[in-house]
């Protein structure tokens, strides 16, 4: 595929970008005066503070941008926080990427002319938002996670990330002149606050939602706006980064089966209730298996999508549109209908797919049309409207999968001045979109794709679609207190009335005994609430030679209350470790529960045990019933315990495992046993009760490996809203640490600087080990590691040739005395971005203790 180069200046791309994540960008706000909506100018002689920002709590990693753009295509590397990031990564850690570029669309007319702002248009690199200068425009974040630096009451989620930009650039050193329209950039004058939002929680660690309030900043109407979200999609893992975006398929899913357990009376198989989702979807054509069919590591069997969650219209349609951008005018393809007399049709110059110029985006934009999947581009659709299949052989290679770009867009409606348009959209992925590793190469068939077709698994991706949804407008609640709480079914109970009815013969006589309600979509009114775990406390570790002890304060994790439900819902912690950085890597060390059951009481009505409100502890029900009163006789039906006072039988199943002990020091245990929850004045440095204060010790490690260390915490579920038990991510606050002296030992006790592996052999095989990362995937070149351990806070580390020569420097600057303080890594790639060459060199580390020299070997 031939990408045309991005005429975008080249102090754009080296200088005015600036990188930037959580925490860099906290003190970052508006400026005082500057709220959302506020008209700026951007002047012909400012720098926009362009930044980038990734959303990285959740198991998908999204790039975001000030400038109206998600992912990071076209611009470079894009580096935060010491890491490349990716434009979508999914799973996070897992070197799959998922997205090129994404961007924002506003198209309108104005007078006789068309106009259409883009955040970035996917071919020329034409970009036409662009945040304020300084720190104005720069990326502000915030968490509802009081154990985040970024802490905010007002946050939407655990990760919001918020920007504003407007149109107003009018300086063709940013904006360039359109090469079609061959003129300069002409603004709407809208300013577009972009606020962006993820989670950790089980149900929502598959998408991010994206939300835009577009505001008319001008004194004229804005007439006849569409909206559109632009995604140049991908699918490949970074070791085929070079032609791993050239395969991938695209569609547009309309509807799919209900959720099972939503609508029970008309949940089976033959007559099933349909969920619209309105799903755009992208994938690569077969999942990378490997040569023999199997799935590996590199494998790309996920989908990713984008949902419409709100329009300025409650009610509006959607235009679905796909295309193939090249240079080969008769590849450059994209499905279209034929012109009518009263709408003819337009041809977007020499090719079909690319709209080129501003008329022609606003042509795609406002004129009705949903495609045909991609897979289905050698079969003929003129029945349906549109134009004959492109020649066979170009047919072929594009249903068999291309560099496909789409489009989802939406209008038309007008803004006044000073008023706001909603536009809200979810990101998200969709795991085990392609099952079998030899489906593709058994069943696909251009010309009859449908086979293949049934093949491709939607549930994980509708079923994140599903939940997006609810996030965002909450089934059930009445959100403006209209009495309106959105769009439900009837579910009946039916009791099986045969032996009561023996004169019945043939099939059991059953008969509806009640019916409730279940609400599978919201009032249309935006919420951004879900049920959540407890939050999951900082964790400080203390290391040694060999071991790492843990401790965190749980007062936030068992003293809050869910935001959706309202409970205290605490259940307990986990504790684990990991030498990879991927949450399967994970392995369960230890876990604290409270000791508690969920009772299951008889219903006489239902005739049947039914789950009775939330758990209660054993404490409780010994003093409910009896000082000696033991649950665990009572665990099912037929063990029931007679509750003669209120006249009702229960049996109780422990919830969770009831590991309940704080004093075993080989376990989970209280660091101040003897503290008290009801001493104000009784706390830790931090401001926080000492009763909460927990610590695990973890002994016999490898020293000279980094290891990943998470405490998670988890609830008892939310009966009410049929959610299980919900557990932190792992990796929401992990720590990597190495089983070391920690820095403040070894600048108390003047420790000698330790490097490993030495000599360093290029044949070693350290991924194997953990010295080196085993998913880099950069030449072996630049996925060397050799460690400076036993370092002091802050100090310089300088390598030399034995004749002198400065080969690098690496300044190790952790003044904080946190996690890996004590720990460096050198590349083996000079200052001139050089690899070294086999040799003797000489290392030297320097600090306000004086320096230590030694020597190091390296044998490639």
């Amino acid at each position: 595929m031939n990408r045309a180069t991005s005429w975008l200046t080249t102090a754009f791309l080296a200088a005015a970008l600036v990188y930037c994540a959580p925490p860099s960008i906290l003190a970052l706000g508006y400026p005082a005066g500057v709220a959302p909506h506020t008209a700026f100018k951007i002047t012909s002689d400012g720098t926009p503070n362009t930044q980038f920002a990734v959303h990285n709590v959740g198991r998908i990693s999204l790039t975001v941008s000030n400038f109206g753009t998600i992912g990071n295509g076209y611009y470079n590397s894009v580096i935060i926080d010491g890491e490349e990031a990716l434009s979508c990564e999914y799973p996070i850690h897992s070197n799959i990427e998922y997205l090129n570029l994404g961007a924002l669309w506003i198209g309108a007319v104005v007078g006789d002319d068309t106009l259409v702002l883009v955040g970035n248009d996917g071919w020329y690199g034409v970009t036409e938002l662009f945040p304020a200068p300084g720190p104005s425009g720069a990326i502000r974040s915030r968490s509802n996670l009081k154990s985040h630096s970024d802490y905010d009451p007002e946050a939407v989620s655990e990760q919001d990330i918020i920007c504003v930009y407007t149109d107003t650039m009018v300086n063709p050193g940013w904006t360039g002149e359109d090469p079609i329209d061959n003129r300069p950039h002409i603004p709407l004058h809208v300013s577009v606050t972009q606020s962006s939002y993820a989670w950790s929680y089980a149900y929502a660690e598959d998408f991010v939602i994206i939300d835009y309030q577009i505001a008319n900043i001008g004194d004229t109407p804005i007439r006849d706006m569409f909206l559109g979200f632009y995604v140049d999609a991908a699918a490949y893992h970074k070791s085929n980064e070079l032609t791993g975006f050239i395969d991938d398929i695209c569609g547009f899913a309309q509807t799919v089966k209900m959720a099972s357990g939503i609508c029970l009376d008309r949940d089976t198989s033959d007559f099933p209730w349909m969920d619209t989702i309105n799903v755009a979807w992208v994938a690569d054509n077969d999942g990378d298996p490997t040569p023999d069919l199997k799935w590996d590591y590199t494998s790309t069997r996920a989908a990713t999508g984008t949902r419409v969650l709100r329009a300025p219209n409650r009610d509006f349609s959607y235009n679905f549109n796909w295309w193939i951008s090249d240079i080969t005018t008769a590849l450059d393809f994209g499905p279209r209908q034929n012109g009518t007399a009263s709408d003819p049709f337009r041809r977007f110059g020499a090719q079909l797919g690319t709209p080129l110029g501003d008329r022609n985006k606003y042509y795609m934009m406002s004129h009705p049309e949903v495609d045909y999947d991609q897979l289905f581009t050698a079969v003929s659709h003129t029945p349906e409207g549109f134009m004959s299949p492109p020649d066979p052989h170009y047919a072929v290679d594009i249903a068999d999968g291309q560099d496909t770009r789409y489009l989802l867009s939406f209008g038309p409606f007008d803004i006044q001045p000073g008023d706001t348009a909603p536009f809200t959209v979810a990101y998200l992925a969709g795991d085990s979109f392609h099952v079998s590793p030899g489906d593709y190469a058994a069943v696909f068939d251009p010309f009859q794709p449908e086979n293949y077709h049934q093949t491709l698994n939607f549930d994980d991706l509708s079923l994140n679609a599903r939940w997006a949804s609810w996030i965002f407008d909450n089934p059930g609640i009445d959100t403006d207190g209209d009495l309106d709480s959105g769009v439900f079914c009837w579910n009946y109970i039916w009791q099986d009335t045969t032996s009561y009815n023996p004169d019945t013969s043939g099939p059991a006589f059953l008969v509806p005994i009640d019916s409730f309600k279940t609400y599978y979509r919201g009032d249309g009114l935006p919420d951004f609430k879900g049920a959540s775990p407890p939050p999951a406390p900082v964790v400080k570790t203390f290391s040694a030679m060999g071991s790492v002890v843990l401790r965190w304060n749980g007062q936030d994790s068992e003293t809050g209350r869910d935001q959706f439900t309202g409970q205290r819902d605490f259940e307990g912690y986990r504790v684990y470790f990991a030498q990879g950085d991927r949450e399967t890597d994970y392995t369960l060390l230890a876990t604290y529960d409270i000791d508690d059951f969920q009772a299951y009481r008889y219903d006489d009505f239902y005739r049947t045990y039914r789950q009775s409100g939330t758990p209660v502890t054993r404490d409780r029900l010994k003093a409910m019933y009896d000082p000696d009163f033991d649950p665990a006789l009572y665990d099912d039906e037929n063990h029931q315990y007679a509750d003669t006072a209120e006249g009702v039988s229960y049996y109780f199943v422990p919830q969770d495992w009831n590991y309940s002990d704080l004093s075993d020091p080989d376990g989970i245990h209280r660091v101040y046993p003897g503290a008290s929850p009801d001493d104000p004045a009784d706390t830790t440095d931090d401001g926080y009760l000492r009763y909460y204060e927990y610590e695990y010790s973890i002994d016999n490690l490898q020293s000279s490996v980094p290891y990943n260390f998470s405490v998670t915490t988890f609830d008892y579920g939310a009966f009410a809203f049929g959610l299980p038990p919900l557990e932190s991510s792992r990796l929401l606050n992990a720590v990597k640490e190495y089983p070391l002296p920690s820095a403040t030992t070894v600048e108390r006790e003047g420790l000698a600087v330790m490097v490993y592996p030495n000599p360093y052999r290029g044949d070693g095989g350290y991924a194997r080990v953990g010295y080196e990362n085993r998913d880099r995937t950069e030449a072996a070149e630049w996925a060397r590691e050799i460690h400076f351990a036993n370092l002091p806070k802050v100090c310089t580390i300088r390598i030399f040739t034995l004749s002198g020569d400065l080969v690098d420097e690496i300044k190790h600057d952790r003044p904080d005395g946190g996690a890996g303080s004590q720990q460096e890594t050198w590349d083996l790639i000079s200052r001139n971005t050089q690899a070294i060459t086999s040799g003797i060199y000489l290392w030297q580390v320097s600090s306000e203790f004086g320096d230590q020299l030694g020597k190091l070997v390296i044998i490639k």
